[in-house]
């Protein structure tokens, strides 16, 4: 027995079931894009310098175990890390966006008002 499909209900099927991310951010420059994982250097060269830098201490986990060289635990105490941001103006009629770097890493990306 030969079961067929329709192409066209196949079709839909793979659109329904095919995972998809809700956050599909990224910041158009010029011919080119930039997404969560690029480095500072890959958005530095894909857009330029941003039009506004600011940078943030987020909070973190304050305690963490580490084991030191005579095999013995030691407690870090890490404040904050350091998260930097820098926001582009992609022109007119498109939303400011802001890069979040964590580290050398773009770890979100962020849309604001749009530009008049």
């Amino acid at each position: 027995m030969k079961i067929y499909a329709h192409p066209l209900l196949l079709a839909v099927a793979v659109f329904v079931l095919y995972p998809t991310s809700a956050s599909a951010q990224f910041l158009r420059c010029k011919n080119d894009s930039v997404n969560v994982g690029d480095t500072r250097v890959a958005v530095l060269q894909r857009c330029g310098v941003p039009v506004s830098k600011d940078s943030f201490c987020k909070p973190t986990d304050p305690q963490t175990v580490q084991r030191n060289a005579a095999g013995t635990n030691v407690v870090v105490a890490i404040p904050c890390q350091n998260v930097d941001q820098w926001t582009y103006n992609p022109g007119y009629g498109q939303f400011m966006t802001t890069l979040q770097f964590e580290g050398e890493k773009v770890t979100a990306i962020k849309y604001g008002d749009r530009v008049k």
